[in-house]
């Protein structure tokens, strides 16, 4: 059983950089995914809302560190990172973008863990890696999802998931893995309990 309510989360705030971020004190945990491996969906599906992280059409909000809050306790958080990959963004803004993502990765006190969204059919790609590399170098432990399981058959999502263990068993301290399907409420539970055991961890 969980022992955080994820249905009370709520959006906070946004912030473009670092600084423009909430107070870094109390523990949150970073979602990071390329804008195609269903990470808006992961986040909807985990606090049982249907919109709570949503793709903005306003330009740019994709760029944004959306932040939510569980109910009324801004002590601990969901946080948003932007994804990229198919975003038609000029060079220099990707850049940017990386910048300030690995500025708050590295530097936010905060953060207890990674929650990497792989579309389970394209795992491991290369913006995948960077982030490993990120979290990696701050030994931040890294939760991944692998998600749209529903597309594959039972026996070759399964087959997925054991070819990600073991390209990554060099990092099997640092980093778990799991199979995840939103339309399904496939692996949800075993998520919430690795929220609960960052969130309520105490240091």
């Amino acid at each position: 059983m969980s022992r955080l309510n994820y249905q009370t989360a709520r959006f906070l705030t946004s912030a473009p950089t670092l600084t423009e971020c909430p107070p870094d004190q109390g523990a949150e945990v970073a979602f990071a995914g390329r804008s195609n491996a269903g990470k808006s969906s992961a986040i909807n599906a985990l606090t049982q809302q249907k919109a709570l992280a949503r793709t903005s059409k306003t330009p740019g909000r994709t760029q944004l560190i959306n932040f939510f809050s569980l109910g009324e306790d801004t002590a601990r958080r969901l946080v948003d990172l932007p994804g990229y990959g198919f975003a038609k963004v000029p060079e220099k803004v990707k850049l940017e973008w990386q910048r300030h993502l690995a500025e708050y990765l590295h530097k936010r006190g905060s953060l207890r863990g990674l929650v990497l969204v792989m579309d389970v059919r394209h795992p491991l790609t290369e913006f995948d890696e960077t982030m490993l590399g990120w979290a990696d170098d701050k030994e931040m432990p890294v939760h991944i999802l692998l998600t749209k399981a529903d597309k594959l058959k039972s026996g070759a999502a399964k087959n997925a998931l054991q070819q990600v263990r073991n390209r990554l068993r060099e990092w099997e301290d640092l980093v778990s893995i799991q199979l995840f399907s939103a339309l399904k409420r496939q692996g949800v539970e075993e998520a919430h309990q690795r929220l609960d055991d960052w969130l309520l961890r105490e240091d």
